[in-house]
């Protein structure tokens, strides 16, 4: 709220000066009186009526000492020359607390031989503000950092400062000109500064620390590079009377950002991509256009294929892997981005050199290479002034250059852009290297991973399976992903698929040995769960050796084992029973045919391998021949920006599609990858596609005997029958001895009932079952034995021969060519 000190002096509270409650300038006229030869008030202001508390009726006629706190101490001030300001001193006010002024005293010369006095009274706050506005002026106008330019309503310039660097005056008078912008800056650069001091004065909104570029009429070929303020001028009615403008030339600091702004470019390359290709794009694109106007990065072959670089020699092949130009396209009498080039002539040698190059006028270059056309199009463009060369090498080697260009627009490459090019060719130059290395390590993993892996297609009595694998992008991405397709016993089949945590070359060598670890499992003929417990427990044993062992990883940390998902499936093509366990590993797709719609198989998942404690379960279902499976690995579904739900319904949709074109696995695989992987994903990806098949019933007899002696002459009877209905007679002999020696085993050690199954499939498979669960021993009987020839003898006379546990105890098998040798 105003108090009445400030409405007496005609003063505005504005927020320029909220402490005070003035904006520094008083009012017009002030609070003044007028006294006598004796001090005496002779007449007063309005404001000063206000000021003092008191009608001019009774301030008239007395001494001003009565209106002051010690005025008696200095006033009158004597004749002669206006007096100084005088105070702060105290005013007394009749009931208002007392208030410092400061007072102006001018003496009067009076016609009648009498003098007398104006004291002119200005509250001591508005008076300070007053002398700190003329203070910031003088300041302003005197100071030589921040450029000072005042324009009227016109725009033009009517005052300036020292730093302005700006001579107004006319001639040899010290009256100022006023100065269009167009005569100080080229026309261009003054209509864009122009335009904007046009908006300050037409709004009122000011500008601050704008940053113009701008080029003098004394130098237009010198760039300033100027942060610029502004704002509107008014009078006391508020109406515009120009434009005040500060600048600040920060040309210098500016091109110092620049070049750090380029070095940090190159630096970034460090933490972008490793693809070399990408990181010398993004080089050339780091180059152009703050740096040069054209840029072209050649690499060497070597580092290109991720070999490591040799020296450099004349005639050695170099690839143009990236361009940049400033201004429209590459110029077509450069060579273009993929191009080869060689250096072959020793004179043109400086331009792959193991420091950076500067030429600064061409002219001699394009003399030297005048015959060399190949040469030409390498480096001389034609609107080309000046030439940069940068050689990108690391850890000694030359991995290739950057060759830069600047037209006749711009300033010739000089000794500091050399400084700055050694800096930048040598940061660019490791992060090249880290992809060169990167992408060395990625055809390592890759090639490693594709070296594990089985034959893509498979076909066995059971089914016939393809195996797809898409390996990631990126090193990063590489390793760890397998599958498999394994045949077991008496034409039952197994398929496995699996991804291994981590990535790179140890996660594909971990992939290996689990793969092994599994086919080893395999052949144990074990069932789905317990073959995932064993990998389990081996998972765990491993890991924990690697954590702890002579070789332990650093600090402690987990080594090559972090874990893996697994599953595996059995499926029988005579009963049609599919029996699958998963360890945490994402179910497969089922189509059977004649049925619409495709669906996941409901099985319970485990924990991952290298859990431990958890049990697996195992699920069973009876499959119609021609049922189309496929197992994948959960990276699939991870795939592209589609939500894990979306994905299985697009893999789903795709299977189903593949069934009811009836296509083969291999068709299947390729459809499917093609719709959910059209581009080289992040991760490892494998797809295993399956076709079902089943064995006729005329493939097989079984019979069921007592556990008694005269078994073993009645299965010899019923096994040399189904042959000769086989027209399999070649193979009675040994059949009929491979059938006595175990159903007598089987009599003998484990009782009743025992099983024979005869298989007629690729080989003639026989089987015995019984209900022990031990396992027999093949061993070599002494001479004085009386037994313990059965085994041997059955695995003289068989191609292949083995035991696995049932759920009512075991079955022994064997396998004979059908067309025996």
């Amino acid at each position: 709220m105003e108090t009445d000190l400030s409405r007496a002096a005609g003063v505005r509270r504005t927020s320029a000066n909220p402490a005070s409650g003035f904006d520094g300038r008083p009012p017009d006229g002030g609070a003044a009186v007028v006294l006598d030869g004796h001090g005496n008030v002779g007449a007063c202001t309005p404001a000063a009526e206000e000021l003092l508390g008191a009608p001019a009726r009774e301030l008239c006629g007395r001494p001003l000492a009565e209106l002051f706190v010690g005025a008696d101490t200095w006033f009158p001030p004597g004749a002669g020359a206006p007096a100084p300001p005088v105070g702060p001193v105290v005013l007394r006010r009749r009931g208002d607390p007392a208030v410092e002024v400061r007072l102006e005293v001018l003496p009067l010369a009076g016609g009648g031989g009498e003098d007398g006095y104006v004291v002119r009274a200005v509250p001591a706050a508005v008076a300070a503000a007053g002398e700190q506005d003329e203070a910031l002026v003088r300041a302003l106008f005197g100071q030589t950092e921040i450029g000072l330019t005042l324009h009227d309503a016109d725009l033009r310039i009517v005052r300036t400062n020292r730093a302005a660097g700006l001579e107004l005056s006319a001639g040899a008078g010290f009256e100022p000109v006023a100065v269009p912008l167009g005569e100080v800056l080229v026309p261009k650069d003054a209509q864009i500064v122009e335009a904007q001091l046009e908006r300050v004065a037409r709004t009122g909104e000011p500008i601050s620390e704008r940053l113009v570029r701008v080029h003098c009429r004394k130098a237009p070929e010198r760039e300033l590079v100027v942060l610029m303020s502004a704002m509107r001028l008014e009078d006391g009615e508020g109406r515009c009377v120009g434009v005040a403008m500060t600048f600040s030339d920060i040309t210098e600091r500016h091109r110092a950002q620049r070049r750090s702004a380029l070095v940090n470019g190159a630096e970034k390359l460090l933490l972008g991509s490793l693809d070399i290709v990408r990181v010398a794009q993004g080089l050339a694109g780091v180059l152009v256009p703050e740096y040069a106007d054209l840029a072209a990065v050649d690499l060497t072959e070597a580092a290109l294929v991720g070999e490591e670089p040799g020296d450099y020699s004349l005639g050695a092949p170099l690839r143009r892997v990236a361009v940049a130009a400033r201004l429209g396209g590459w110029p077509a009498e450069l060579l273009p981005a993929g191009a080869s080039l060689r250096v072959r002539d020793p004179r043109n040698e400086r331009v792959y050199q193991r420091t950076t190059v500067c030429v600064p006028d061409l002219s001699e270059l394009q003399a030297a290479l005048a015959d060399d056309a190949e040469a030409r199009r390498a480096v001389l463009p034609d609107e080309a002034a000046s030439l940069l060369l940068m050689p990108l090498r690391a850890r000694g080697r030359l991995l290739g250059a950057a060759v830069l260009w600047r037209d006749g627009g711009r300033p010739r490459f000089d000794e500091d852009d050399v400084a700055l090019g050694t800096q930048v060719g040598a940061r660019a130059g490791i992060s090249l290297d880290n992809a060169r290395r990167y992408a060395r390590e990625h055809r390592a993993a890759e090639a490693l991973q594709r070296n594990l892996l089985p034959q893509e297609v498979v076909r066995v009595s059971a089914a016939e399976a393809t195996g797809s694998y898409v390996p990631a992008g990126t090193a990063a991405g590489v390793g760890g992903t397998w599958f498999d397709v394994i045949p077991l016993s008496s034409c039952r089949v197994a398929f496995v698929v699996g991804d291994v945590v981590g990535h790179g070359v140890e996660a594909a060598a971990a992939m290996g040995r689990l793969r092994t670890a599994v086919q080893t499992l395999s052949d144990m003929d074990l069932s789905p769960e317990e073959l995932l417990t064993h990998l389990d427990d081996l998972v765990t044993r491993m890991s924990a050796a690697e954590r702890t062992g002579p070789v332990a990883a650093p600090g402690g940390r987990q080594g090559t084992f972090l874990g893996s998902t697994c599953l595996y499936a059995v499926y029988d093509p005579i009963t049609g029973v599919c029996t699958i366990a998963s360890a945490g590993h994402p179910p497969p797709v089922l189509s059977v045919p004649g049925r619409t719609g495709a669906e996941f198989v409901e099985i319970k998942p485990g924990p991952p391998l290298g859990v431990g404690g958890l049990p697996f379960e195992p699920v069973e279902s009876v499959l119609e021949p021609g049922t189309l499976l496929a197992f994948y690995t959960d990276k699939l579904l991870a795939h592209g920006e589609d939500g894990t739900e979306q994905r299985m319904r697009q893999l789903r949709d795709q299977v189903e599609a593949a069934a009811l074109e009836d296509s083969s696995p291999a068709e299947t695989g390729r459809t499917v990858l093609r719709h959910l992987v059209p581009e080289p994903p992040a991760h490892d990806v494998a797809l295993l596609t399956a076709r079902l098949r089943a064995l006729p019933p005329e493939a097989t007899a079984t019979w069921e005997f007592p556990a008694s002696p005269e078994a073993v002459s009645r299965a010899r009877e019923a096994v040399s029958a189904q042959l000769t209905a086989w027209q399999l007679d070649d193979l009675a002999f040994s059949t009929e001895l491979i059938v006595s020696e175990l159903v007598t085993n089987s009599i003998r050690y484990a009782g009743g009932p025992v099983g024979v199954r005869l298989i007629r499939d690729k080989t003639l498979i026989c089987e015995v079952s019984d209900p022990s669960q031990t396992q027999p021993r093949l061993r070599r009987a002494l001479l004085t034995d009386e037994g313990g020839r059965g085994l041997f003898l059955v695995a003289q006379v068989s191609q292949r021969w083995g035991s696995r546990y049932t759920r009512h105890g075991k079955t022994i098998w064997t396998e004979q060519a059908l067309t025996p040798d």
